[in-house]
Protein backbone atom coordinates (compact mmCIF):
# COMPACT_ATOMS: atom_id res chain seq x y z
CA UNK A 1 0.00 0.00 0.00
CA UNK A 2 0.99 3.62 -0.73
CA UNK A 3 2.39 5.66 2.38
CA UNK A 4 0.21 8.85 2.04
CA UNK A 5 1.29 11.32 4.65
CA UNK A 6 -1.36 14.04 4.30
CA UNK A 7 -3.40 16.19 2.04
CA UNK A 8 -0.45 18.15 0.73
CA UNK A 9 -3.14 20.96 -1.38
CA UNK A 10 -6.07 21.71 -3.30
CA UNK A 11 -6.59 22.17 -6.83
CA UNK A 12 -9.15 24.71 -7.90
CA UNK A 13 -10.43 25.93 -11.86
CA UNK A 14 -12.29 29.24 -11.56
CA UNK A 15 -13.34 32.07 -14.21
CA UNK A 16 -12.57 34.65 -12.17
CA UNK A 17 -9.36 34.17 -10.09
CA UNK A 18 -9.67 38.03 -8.47
CA UNK A 19 -12.75 36.05 -6.60
CA UNK A 20 -10.84 33.70 -5.13
CA UNK A 21 -7.98 36.52 -3.98
CA UNK A 22 -10.52 38.39 -2.50
CA UNK A 23 -12.46 35.19 -0.67
CA UNK A 24 -9.18 33.33 -0.44
CA UNK A 25 -7.57 37.08 1.57
CA UNK A 26 -10.21 38.54 3.33
CA UNK A 27 -12.77 35.05 4.35
CA UNK A 28 -9.99 32.91 4.69
CA UNK A 29 -7.28 34.61 6.16
CA UNK A 30 -4.71 33.15 3.43
CA UNK A 31 -1.80 34.92 2.01
CA UNK A 32 -2.23 35.27 -2.27
CA UNK A 33 0.54 35.61 -4.79
CA UNK A 34 0.20 34.68 -8.63
CA UNK A 35 0.70 31.50 -9.57
CA UNK A 36 1.36 30.53 -13.85
CA UNK A 37 -0.82 31.55 -16.50
CA UNK A 38 -3.21 33.53 -14.76
CA UNK A 39 -3.52 31.62 -11.61
CA UNK A 40 -3.50 32.02 -7.56
CA UNK A 41 -1.30 30.86 -4.63
CA UNK A 42 -2.93 30.62 -1.39
CA UNK A 43 -0.38 30.30 1.23
CA UNK A 44 -1.85 29.51 4.61
CA UNK A 45 1.83 28.46 6.52
CA UNK A 46 5.57 28.27 5.77
CA UNK A 47 4.87 26.66 2.21
CA UNK A 48 4.55 28.65 -0.53
CA UNK A 49 0.46 27.67 -1.02
CA UNK A 50 -1.82 25.08 0.15
CA UNK A 51 -4.49 26.13 -2.54
CA UNK A 52 -3.93 26.69 -5.97
CA UNK A 53 -6.17 28.19 -7.85
CA UNK A 54 -6.20 27.77 -11.94
CA UNK A 55 -7.74 29.71 -14.33
CA UNK A 56 -9.94 27.96 -16.69
CA UNK A 57 -13.49 28.16 -17.83
CA UNK A 58 -15.26 26.62 -14.71
CA UNK A 59 -16.03 27.03 -11.48
CA UNK A 60 -14.98 23.98 -9.86
CA UNK A 61 -12.73 21.35 -7.23
CA UNK A 62 -10.23 19.94 -10.10
CA UNK A 63 -8.31 17.82 -7.79
CA UNK A 64 -6.71 16.48 -4.43
CA UNK A 65 -2.99 16.80 -3.79
CA UNK A 66 -1.49 13.47 -1.72
CA UNK A 67 1.97 13.76 -0.39
CA UNK A 68 4.25 11.17 0.55
CA UNK A 69 7.81 11.62 2.35
CA UNK A 70 10.66 10.30 -0.28
CA UNK A 71 11.16 9.66 -3.51
CA UNK A 72 11.68 6.36 -2.81
CA UNK A 73 7.93 6.13 -1.33
CA UNK A 74 6.76 7.98 -4.11
CA UNK A 75 8.62 5.36 -6.73
CA UNK A 76 6.74 2.49 -4.64
CA UNK A 77 3.43 4.86 -5.24
CA UNK A 78 3.80 4.37 -8.70
CA UNK A 79 4.32 0.37 -8.49
CA UNK A 80 1.38 0.25 -6.56
CA UNK A 81 -0.60 1.95 -8.67
CA UNK A 82 0.51 0.38 -11.81
CA UNK A 83 -0.09 -3.28 -9.64
CA UNK A 84 -3.62 -1.97 -8.83
CA UNK A 85 -4.21 -1.06 -13.15
CA UNK A 86 -4.59 2.41 -12.57
CA UNK A 87 -3.79 4.49 -15.67
CA UNK A 88 -1.21 6.59 -13.99
CA UNK A 89 -0.13 10.22 -15.82
CA UNK A 90 3.17 11.75 -15.32
CA UNK A 91 3.13 15.93 -14.10
CA UNK A 92 3.53 17.89 -17.59
CA UNK A 93 6.59 19.95 -17.28
CA UNK A 94 4.15 23.08 -16.54
CA UNK A 95 2.18 21.28 -13.84
CA UNK A 96 5.01 20.14 -12.12
CA UNK A 97 6.59 23.90 -12.00
CA UNK A 98 2.85 24.98 -10.53
CA UNK A 99 3.04 22.18 -8.19
CA UNK A 100 6.15 23.21 -7.12
CA UNK A 101 7.29 19.29 -6.19
CA UNK A 102 10.20 17.20 -7.01
CA UNK A 103 7.62 14.93 -8.92
CA UNK A 104 3.88 14.54 -9.58
CA UNK A 105 1.65 11.59 -10.97
CA UNK A 106 -1.95 12.17 -11.32
CA UNK A 107 -4.98 9.55 -11.94
CA UNK A 108 -8.65 9.17 -11.41
CA UNK A 109 -10.03 6.62 -8.64
CA UNK A 110 -13.09 4.49 -9.79
CA UNK A 111 -15.74 7.39 -9.15
CA UNK A 112 -14.01 9.35 -11.14
CA UNK A 113 -12.28 12.38 -8.87
CA UNK A 114 -8.91 13.50 -9.81
CA UNK A 115 -5.79 12.59 -7.49
CA UNK A 116 -2.21 13.70 -7.46
CA UNK A 117 0.92 12.10 -5.88
CA UNK A 118 3.57 14.22 -5.03
CA UNK A 119 7.05 14.50 -2.73
CA UNK A 120 9.70 17.14 -2.10
CA UNK A 121 7.94 20.31 -1.67
CA UNK A 122 9.65 23.59 -2.85
CA UNK A 123 9.83 26.11 -0.96
CA UNK A 124 11.48 29.67 -0.30
CA UNK A 125 10.42 29.85 3.71
CA UNK A 126 8.73 32.92 3.27
CA UNK A 127 6.85 34.01 6.48
CA UNK A 128 3.29 33.61 6.62
CA UNK A 129 2.07 36.75 6.90
CA UNK A 130 -2.29 36.83 7.06
CA UNK A 131 -3.50 40.15 5.58
CA UNK A 132 -6.48 39.89 8.03
CA UNK A 133 -4.31 38.47 10.96
CA UNK A 134 -4.61 35.03 11.52
CA UNK A 135 -1.90 33.60 12.93
CA UNK A 136 -2.08 30.07 11.66
CA UNK A 137 -3.41 27.37 10.56
CA UNK A 138 -3.44 24.17 11.37
CA UNK A 139 -0.73 22.12 9.11
CA UNK A 140 1.75 20.18 9.49
CA UNK A 141 2.51 16.49 10.26
CA UNK A 142 -1.60 16.99 9.73
CA UNK A 143 -1.61 18.29 6.07
CA UNK A 144 -3.67 20.84 5.31
CA UNK A 145 -7.22 19.52 6.13
CA UNK A 146 -9.63 17.17 4.77
CA UNK A 147 -11.66 17.11 1.37
CA UNK A 148 -14.91 15.36 1.19
CA UNK A 149 -15.78 13.79 -1.94
CA UNK A 150 -18.70 12.00 -3.62
CA UNK A 151 -18.10 8.68 -4.43
CA UNK A 152 -21.15 7.22 -6.82
CA UNK A 153 -19.08 4.07 -7.22
CA UNK A 154 -18.61 3.80 -3.02
CA UNK A 155 -17.83 0.23 -2.99
CA UNK A 156 -15.10 -0.06 -5.72
CA UNK A 157 -13.57 3.63 -4.54
CA UNK A 158 -13.11 3.07 -1.09
CA UNK A 159 -11.77 -0.49 -1.67
CA UNK A 160 -8.80 1.28 -4.19
CA UNK A 161 -8.25 3.59 -0.51
CA UNK A 162 -7.96 0.96 1.43
CA UNK A 163 -6.17 -1.51 -0.36
CA UNK A 164 -4.39 0.91 -2.76
CA UNK A 165 -4.00 4.15 -1.51
CA UNK A 166 -3.21 2.82 2.67
CA UNK A 167 -6.50 4.46 4.08
CA UNK A 168 -7.96 3.37 6.85
CA UNK A 169 -11.47 3.73 8.45
CA UNK A 170 -11.97 6.16 11.05
CA UNK A 171 -16.27 6.14 11.51
CA UNK A 172 -19.41 5.74 9.43
CA UNK A 173 -22.28 7.59 9.50
CA UNK A 174 -25.20 6.55 6.95
CA UNK A 175 -26.76 10.20 5.80
CA UNK A 176 -30.71 9.92 5.11
CA UNK A 177 -32.36 13.40 3.79
CA UNK A 178 -35.72 12.27 4.29
CA UNK A 179 -37.36 9.42 5.52
CA UNK A 180 -38.64 8.68 2.01
CA UNK A 181 -34.94 8.94 0.28
CA UNK A 182 -32.45 6.59 0.14
CA UNK A 183 -29.65 5.61 2.98
CA UNK A 184 -26.06 7.57 1.61
CA UNK A 185 -23.07 5.91 3.00
CA UNK A 186 -20.36 8.42 4.17
CA UNK A 187 -17.01 6.74 5.77
CA UNK A 188 -14.57 9.20 6.77
CA UNK A 189 -10.85 7.89 6.56
CA UNK A 190 -7.36 9.04 7.60
CA UNK A 191 -4.05 8.44 5.90
CA UNK A 192 -0.67 8.23 8.27
CA UNK A 193 -0.85 11.03 10.14
CA UNK A 194 -2.90 12.28 13.53
CA UNK A 195 -5.72 13.81 11.97
CA UNK A 196 -9.22 12.08 12.14
CA UNK A 197 -9.78 12.18 8.63
CA UNK A 198 -8.11 13.81 5.97
CA UNK A 199 -10.56 12.02 3.26
CA UNK A 200 -14.34 10.97 3.38
CA UNK A 201 -16.03 9.32 0.55
CA UNK A 202 -20.12 10.36 0.04
CA UNK A 203 -22.13 7.78 -1.81
CA UNK A 204 -23.69 10.23 -4.22
CA UNK A 205 -23.38 11.93 -7.71
CA UNK A 206 -21.05 14.22 -8.49
CA UNK A 207 -22.09 17.83 -7.63
CA UNK A 208 -21.18 20.56 -10.07
CA UNK A 209 -18.47 21.71 -8.07
CA UNK A 210 -16.61 18.93 -8.01
CA UNK A 211 -16.30 18.50 -4.09
CA UNK A 212 -18.87 18.52 -1.37
CA UNK A 213 -16.45 20.32 1.11
CA UNK A 214 -12.87 20.97 2.17
CA UNK A 215 -11.82 22.11 5.69
CA UNK A 216 -9.38 24.86 7.30
CA UNK A 217 -8.13 24.22 10.67
CA UNK A 218 -7.05 27.48 12.83
CA UNK A 219 -4.91 27.46 16.01
CA UNK A 220 -8.55 29.19 18.56
CA UNK A 221 -11.73 29.47 18.98
CA UNK A 222 -10.97 33.12 18.65
CA UNK A 223 -9.98 33.23 14.74
CA UNK A 224 -13.59 31.03 13.74
CA UNK A 225 -15.28 33.79 15.11
CA UNK A 226 -13.28 36.24 14.11
CA UNK A 227 -13.76 34.53 10.18
CA UNK A 228 -17.55 34.54 11.24
CA UNK A 229 -17.39 38.73 11.59
CA UNK A 230 -15.77 38.54 7.75
CA UNK A 231 -18.15 36.41 6.18
CA UNK A 232 -21.27 38.50 7.52
CA UNK A 233 -18.72 42.06 6.54
CA UNK A 234 -18.23 40.40 3.05
CA UNK A 235 -21.52 38.94 2.33
CA UNK A 236 -20.20 35.54 2.28
CA UNK A 237 -23.19 32.98 2.22
CA UNK A 238 -23.18 30.30 5.17
CA UNK A 239 -23.78 26.97 4.60
CA UNK A 240 -24.24 25.48 8.01
CA UNK A 241 -24.37 27.51 11.53
CA UNK A 242 -21.80 27.09 14.13
CA UNK A 243 -21.53 23.68 15.59
CA UNK A 244 -19.37 20.72 16.84
CA UNK A 245 -18.80 17.48 15.10
CA UNK A 246 -18.88 14.09 16.67
CA UNK A 247 -16.41 12.67 15.34
CA UNK A 248 -13.09 14.57 14.68
CA UNK A 249 -14.80 17.24 17.76
CA UNK A 250 -13.94 20.10 15.41
CA UNK A 251 -16.31 23.28 15.95
CA UNK A 252 -16.56 24.97 12.68
CA UNK A 253 -19.16 26.37 10.36
CA UNK A 254 -19.94 26.15 6.55
CA UNK A 255 -19.50 29.18 3.79
CA UNK A 256 -19.92 28.96 0.00
CA UNK A 257 -16.46 29.25 -1.64
CA UNK A 258 -16.22 31.16 -5.10
CA UNK A 259 -15.90 27.34 -6.48
CA UNK A 260 -19.20 26.81 -5.54
CA UNK A 261 -18.11 23.76 -3.17
CA UNK A 262 -18.19 24.27 0.88
CA UNK A 263 -15.48 25.21 3.01
CA UNK A 264 -15.25 24.14 6.71
CA UNK A 265 -13.38 26.66 9.29
CA UNK A 266 -12.92 25.16 12.06
CA UNK A 267 -11.14 24.78 15.50
CA UNK A 268 -9.82 21.97 17.64
CA UNK A 269 -9.39 18.70 15.39
CA UNK A 270 -9.01 15.28 17.06
CA UNK A 271 -5.31 14.27 17.04
CA UNK A 272 -5.70 10.36 17.12
CA UNK A 273 -3.49 7.68 18.49
CA UNK A 274 -4.81 4.93 15.27
CA UNK A 275 -3.42 2.10 18.04
CA UNK A 276 -5.85 2.75 20.42
CA UNK A 277 -8.92 3.91 17.74
CA UNK A 278 -12.25 2.09 17.56
CA UNK A 279 -14.31 2.50 14.57
CA UNK A 280 -17.57 3.36 15.22
CA UNK A 281 -21.03 4.00 13.34
CA UNK A 282 -22.21 7.91 14.46
CA UNK A 283 -26.04 8.11 14.26
CA UNK A 284 -25.73 12.38 14.31
CA UNK A 285 -23.12 14.27 13.21
CA UNK A 286 -22.76 17.10 15.11
CA UNK A 287 -23.38 17.42 19.62
CA UNK A 288 -24.75 21.02 18.51
CA UNK A 289 -25.37 23.51 16.06
CA UNK A 290 -24.68 22.98 12.24
CA UNK A 291 -28.00 24.16 11.03
CA UNK A 292 -27.88 22.72 7.23
CA UNK A 293 -31.45 24.83 6.15
CA UNK A 294 -28.64 27.61 5.60
CA UNK A 295 -27.06 26.39 3.01
CA UNK A 296 -30.97 25.24 1.40
CA UNK A 297 -32.06 28.98 2.02
CA UNK A 298 -32.02 30.84 -1.75
CA UNK A 299 -29.66 28.64 -3.15
CA UNK A 300 -29.32 25.99 -5.65
CA UNK A 301 -26.63 24.78 -4.01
Amino acid sequence: MIDIRGLAYIVVEASDTDKWKHFGEQVMGCMATDAPDRGLYLKMDARPYRYLIVHGQHDKYLASGWEVLTQCAFDEAVVELNRAGVEIMPASPEELAARKFQNMVWFFDPSGNRHEIVWGCQSDFVRFDSPVGVPEFVTGELGLGHTVLSAPKFDETWTFFRDVMGFGLSDIYRHQAGADKEVQRLHFTHCNNGRQHSLALFEAPHPPSGCVHVMAEVSSMTEVGRALDRCARHGVKLMASLGQHVNDEVISFYVLTPGGFALEYGYGGLVVDWEKHSVFEATSISHWGHDWSLGLADSAH
